[in-house]
C-alpha cells in the first residue's frame, strides 16, 4: 500500500525487509529519506534507527502501532526525525515526509564551516563559539539553535519551526520554552543582551539571526 501510494505520489521508493537489509542497501545506496516501521524482524526497529544515524544524517520517519511518550521519546533519542502512528492518513504521511525532505535540504545546502562576523565567530564543524578573543561555552542545545538561526541568516524562523527542528516534531507550541533558551544564548553572544545585534525578535513570528558584516567559509 505504501510503495503504491508513494510511486503514485512521484516518489521512487526501495525495500527493505528488515534492518539488516536496509542496513546493507545504506553502504551503496543513499535515499533521501527513510521510512522505519518500529516493528521489524531480527534486529529492532529502534536499533535499526541508531545504526542508520551513526552512519547517515538521512532523515527517519519512524511508523510505529505505540502511541506511548515513552515510545516516541526513545524513538527521537535514538535518531528519528518523526513519529508517525498507525493507523495513519496517507495525506498526513505525505506531509510529514515532505517536511522531512525539506528540513533536510535547509541543512545540506549551502553547508557552512564557519560564519564570522564582526566579533563573533562560530565554527560548526568543532561546534566552538568565540567572542572577541573569549572563548565561550554553549550547551548543545543552544549551540543547535543558534547553528540553525545562522544557516537562516537574514530569514525570519517561526517558533513552531525552531522548536520542530532542534527539539523534535512533537514541539511546536513551547514558546516560553524557547524564549528561555534565546535570551540565554543573547547573554552569551550579545555584547548587550537587551539590544541585540544578531538574534532579532520577529514580532508574533519567531526569531532572525542577522550577519551585518561576515565572511562565510563554505564546505568544499
Amino acid at each position: 500500500m505504501l510503495r503504491v501510494a508513494l510511486i503514485a505520489s512521484g516518489y521512487e521508493v526501495l525495500d527493505a525487509r528488515s534492518g539488516e537489509e536496509a542496513l546493507d542497501q545504506l553502504r551503496s545506496v543513499l535515499p533521501d529519506l527513510v521510512l522505519l516501521d518500529m516493528n521489524l524482524p531480527g534486529m529492532s526497529g529502534l536499533e535499526t534507527c541508531r545504526e542508520i544515524r551513526r552512519v547517515s544524517p538521512v532523515p527517519i520517519v519512524i511508523l510505529s502501532v505505540r502511541n506511548m511518550g515513552r515510545d516516541k521519546v526513545d524513538a527521537l533519542d535514538a535518531g528519528a526525525d518523526d513519529y508517525v502512528t498507525k493507523p495513519f492518513d496517507m495525506k498526513e504521511l505525505l506531509a510529514r515526509i515532505r517536511a522531512g525532505l525539506r528540513r533536510a535540504d535547509l541543512s545540506t545546502v549551502d553547508e557552512l564551516r564557519s560564519l564570522v562576523l564582526a566579533d563573533l565567530e562560530i565554527d560548526f564543524e568543532r561546534r566552538e563559539v568565540t567572542v572577541g578573543t573569549r572563548k565561550v561555552h554553549l550547551t548543545p542545545r543552544e549551540f543547535d539553535l543558534l547553528r540553525y538561526l545562522a544557516r537562516c541568516a537574514g530569514q525570519p524562523v517561526s517558533h513552531r519551526r525552531l522548536l520542530q527542528a532542534i527539539w523534535g516534531p512533537d514541539y511546536g507550541d513551547e514558546v516560553e520554552y524557547l524564549r528561555v533558551f534565546i535570551n540565554q544564548l543573547r547573554k552569551k553572544i550579545e555584547a548587550n543582551p537587551s539590544k541585540p545585534q544578531y538574534l532579532l525578535t520577529e514580532p508574533r513570528v519567531g526569531y532572525r539571526f542577522v550577519a551585518p558584516i561576515s565572511k562565510v567559509m563554505g564546505g568544499s
